[in-house]
């Protein structure tokens, strides 16, 4: 079982899902353990309307949706509302549809059948900034990082005259993220506040006029911060 955190209540969720009795059941779950559940959705565009209006930490999210699919949504919720975090909850574990995902904007991939336990503890790492992957996702999705980072991109480059430069520290955030680490894991390693990464990490996406983490990854990889 995962292990129960207190602040489980600080952290909104909406759930998003056409099947009404599993919506139910996944927002009545999240609920009972302490997650503030603020609205829920059966269909793209009414999730997109709710997401603004509720602005959620957490989107749990079907991509099979009706209207307009979950992919779309994802990217349209991003796009609004960068501090977002949306955790892909699907039946499908087909690679394409992970890969599509992450390019979206999403944080993380589970598959509908993991138990309660650990969706709660998914919800509450993709909270923290965590990329959360069904076992067996999580090397896909670096791979795909590392193949984006292999083609040409038209992300910008900061040592050009006039480029936006980062700070010393927005570079060390960058850097951290490159290789994996939650918010939470390089807050403790630079002995910092986890909103003080975030706010880093915010102003290092606008910056690079990126739009999110996976952007942010690739970006990074590309001039082998990772490796750093």
């Amino acid at each position: 079982m995962a292990e129960r955190h207190e602040p489980a209540g600080e952290i909104k969720v909406m759930v998003v899902d056409d099947h009404p009795m599993w919506r139910d059941a996944v927002a009545r779950d999240l609920a009972e353990s302490g997650f503030a559940v603020v609205a829920t959705a059966g269909d793209g565009d009414q999730a997109v309307r709710r997401a603004r209006a509720a602005a959620p930490d957490v989107l749990v999210l079907d991509l099979n949706l009706p209207g307009k699919p979950g992919v779309q949504v994802c990217k349209e919720v991003v796009a609004a509302d960068p501090r977002v975090r949306v955790l892909v909850l699907s039946a499908s574990g087909e690679h394409a549809d992970v890969l599509e995902a992450v390019k979206s904007g999403a944080t993380g991939y589970l598959l509908k059948s993991a138990s309660t336990g650990e969706l709660q503890d998914a919800v509450r790492r993709t909270a923290d900034g965590d990329p959360v992957f069904t076992p067996g996702l999580a090397g896909l999705v670096l791979g795909e990082y590392r193949r984006l980072a292999s083609e040409p991109a038209p992300a910008p480059d900061t040592g050009a005259p006039g480029a936006p430069r980062l700070t010393d520290r927005e570079t060390e955030v960058l850097r951290l993220v490159a290789k994996g680490l939650s918010y939470k894991q390089i807050a403790e390693r630079l002995v910092i506040s986890h909103r003080t990464v975030q706010n880093h990490v915010q102003n290092t996406l606008g910056k690079l006029q990126l739009h999110n983490r996976v952007e942010l990854v690739r970006y990074a990889i590309e001039r082998g911060l990772d490796d750093a």
